[in-house]
């Protein structure tokens, strides 16, 4: 049987375009956090858009909202939602303020995927924030930081239009925006921490009444010395990079101020704190809640032992069908109230 010589040839190019398309491909996941992030922003966010159409049907029957105000002028991603008691929405009151710093892993999420949360606290008597800010690896850290110091100073000079009481903020956020959340509540606190961002405070200690954290990572040098060979390190080992815009982020001198837990001081606010026993960074949270509590901060946890079943995994919170869910939202809400009332008392 004869075989033809130009189709063995065009074989032979096949083979050889695809090897060398693999090999990029493969080339291209060593050489940048592209790639990784982009699945893991798909995943995440598929993710997060499932669990929060789960809370639609618990959702409070008159909240009033307002979409997608630009806190920085000429930025896409710098836009914010406002949700509130539909009761008010034709007066002048103003409630306490919850400001949420939406997660996932500083390389996705949005304030759409938190929106319905907010919207069932917003049905406890807050006004409730959702911001959006820059992700990873289009913009790298401290962008988020800035950012968030930036939306508090636009929601503090326009709180009479927003029902913002300026004096009673709390600032709270869900994985990877917990620890923004963390880190700007420290900035309001701490002036030499704000000094390391070369930022001045958008509004001041005696306005932030509380912080509200699910599920963050509070000292970063502690992830960076981990075994980064391990799939759970293998997924930090890529946010990390996507983050800090470095592969050699170990040895980055500027991501040294994103461990808030190092600079925390007896002025952090009071603090609930929450995680899952199934998140792999679970002790974060367990360390960070010791830690101020030695300083003598107020701290109010929700933690639960390693042989809790069924084994909550990272944002276990926002399983609102869940008793567990509905228990860490039930705490969360207590806290603030209690809070608010001894600030009025």
């Amino acid at each position: 049987m004869k075989i033809n010589k130009n189709f063995i040839k065009i074989i032979l190019i096949s083979i050889f375009t695809t090897i060398i398309i693999v090999a990029g491909i493969a080339i291209f996941f060593q050489i940048s956090p592209w790639p990784d992030s982009i699945l893991i922003r798909h995943t995440f966010n598929e993710n997060g858009r499932r669990v929060s159409e789960e809370i639609e049907p618990f959702l409070p029957s008159e909240i009033g909202s307002l979409y997608d105000l630009e806190y920085i002028e000429n930025d896409k991603d710098a836009l914010l939602d406002v949700h509130f008691p539909d009761s008010i929405s034709t007066t002048g009151q103003m409630l306490p303020t919850i400001v949420w710093i939406h997660g996932g892993a500083w390389v996705s999420g949005s304030k759409e995927i938190v929106a319905n949360y907010c919207k069932m606290l917003a049905g406890k008597g807050f006004t409730v924030v959702a911001i959006d800010y820059s992700v990873a690896p289009e913009y790298t850290y401290p962008t988020p930081v800035i950012q968030g110091n930036k939306a508090l100073d636009y929601l503090n000079k326009n709180c009479a239009d927003l029902h913002i009481d300026p004096c009673s903020i709390i600032i709270a956020g869900d994985s990877g925006g917990a620890q923004i959340a963390a880190q700007l509540a420290n900035i309001i606190s701490e002036p030499s921490y704000a000094a390391k961002f070369d930022i001045k405070a958008a509004v001041k200690r005696e306005q932030l009444l509380a912080v509200l954290l699910f599920g963050g990572a509070y000292d970063l040098n502690d992830m960076k010395l981990a075994d980064l060979e391990s799939s759970d390190n293998g997924f930090l080992r890529t946010v990390l990079w996507a983050y800090t815009g470095s592969k050699n982020f170990n040895d980055d001198p500027e991501l040294i101020s994103a461990s808030v837990s190092d600079y925390v001081t007896d002025t952090f606010p009071p603090a609930f704190i929450s995680v899952g026993n199934g998140n792999p960074l679970a002790s974060q949270s367990y360390i960070f809640a010791r830690k101020l509590a030695g300083l003598n901060v107020k701290v109010d946890t929700l933690f639960f032992s390693n042989n809790y079943k069924p084994l909550l995994s990272h944002e276990y919170q926002f399983d609102y069908k869940t008793a567990d869910g509905k228990m860490a939202f039930g705490k969360s809400v207590a806290f603030l109230s209690s809070i608010v009332k001894n600030h009025r008392d």
